[in-house]
């Protein structure tokens, strides 16, 4: 017995002292530990390394009449060389010039937006604009949505929703870390106080040109208000879609409302329908475009 406890007194004395021995590790560790947590914090990990590239390589649009440059150079007739996105026109500086050069832009540039698309429409051209590999993706999408026959005709926010989303779907399957930098759908009310001033433009606007919104362009009654209203309302609606979809994805720009928040003037609209935006407001879009794209943080 005298032996086994002996034993059972060093197997003790042992058991205490590695007890002792761990612990001392362990007062040390915490120190090396919140040493070493320190330094991880100082030094940025792979996984800290932002999303947003503020010079991305090359650039794809897609979108409608606004980024076909309708009605800037010529009437009734797409003017790509003068879109806020993609355009060589000096005077408009576009964003694929203003972020690539003259040269790259002509190289690395595809303008996929089509006069009269909606956002139904939006799909099909992700889908066209994938295949360029672009590093950067423009979106402005929404106007012709608002603009229809009637206000009973926009399209709902629901399916602006699910179309969008589909879109960006496309693109996300085909190119995971592309950028998207999307604009706000313009201030349409805006653009009807402007233009109704010229009275050549309201003989144009006659010709059918966004009847939901331009249609009895002089009317001020209580049925032209509010029909104005209710489409401005779905503009509004529309811009919260795009704003939530794209702030769900990490690599996706909204221009927080910029473009519908710029109080276009006469001299930023197109001379031919007093609508589209003119080579100066062209220009306006490209310098917002380009302000969100190049910031540090969104």
């Amino acid at each position: 017995m005298r032996k086994r406890s002996h034993r059972m007194r060093a197997a003790h004395a042992v058991v205490a002292a590695a007890v002792l021995v761990t612990a001392g590790c362990d007062v040390v560790g915490d120190k090396a530990s919140a040493r070493d947590a320190g330094a991880r914090a100082a030094k940025p990990s792979a996984s800290a390394t932002p999303a947003w590239d503020t010079s991305p390589g090359s650039i794809a649009a897609v979108g409608d009449s606004i980024t076909r440059g309708f009605d800037t150079c010529a009437v009734l007739s797409d003017c790509p060389e003068a879109s806020w996105a993609t355009g060589s026109d000096p005077s408009v500086n576009s964003l694929a010039v203003r972020l690539l050069g003259a040269d790259g832009a002509a190289r690395r540039s595809w303008n996929h937006a089509v006069t009269g698309a909606r956002v139904a429409d939006l799909n099909g051209q992700m889908a066209q604009a994938v295949l360029n590999k672009p590093e950067l993706v423009a979106v402005m999408v929404g106007a012709n949505d608002a603009c229809r026959d009637s206000p009973a005709r926009m399209t709902s926010v629901a399916d602006f929703r699910r179309d969008f989303q589909k879109a960006m779907g496309t693109l996300r399957k085909a190119l995971p870390k592309a950028e998207v930098y999307v604009s706000s759908v313009p201030n349409l009310k805006r653009l009807w106080s402007q233009g109704r001033t010229n009275p050549l433009g309201k003989q144009i606007w006659k010709l059918g040109l966004c009847p939901s919104m331009l249609g009895d362009a002089d009317a001020l009654d209580d049925a032209a208000k509010q029909r104005r209203e209710t489409v401005q309302s779905r503009v509004v609606d529309y811009n919260k879609v795009l704003a939530e979809v794209c702030a769900k994805d990490r690599r996706c720009r909204f221009d927080d409302n910029a473009v519908f928040d710029y109080q276009f003037g006469t001299a930023q609209l197109s001379h031919w329908d007093w609508f589209h935006p003119s080579r100066n407001g062209q220009a306006k879009l490209a310098e917002i475009a380009y302000r969100t794209v190049t910031a540090k943080s969104p």
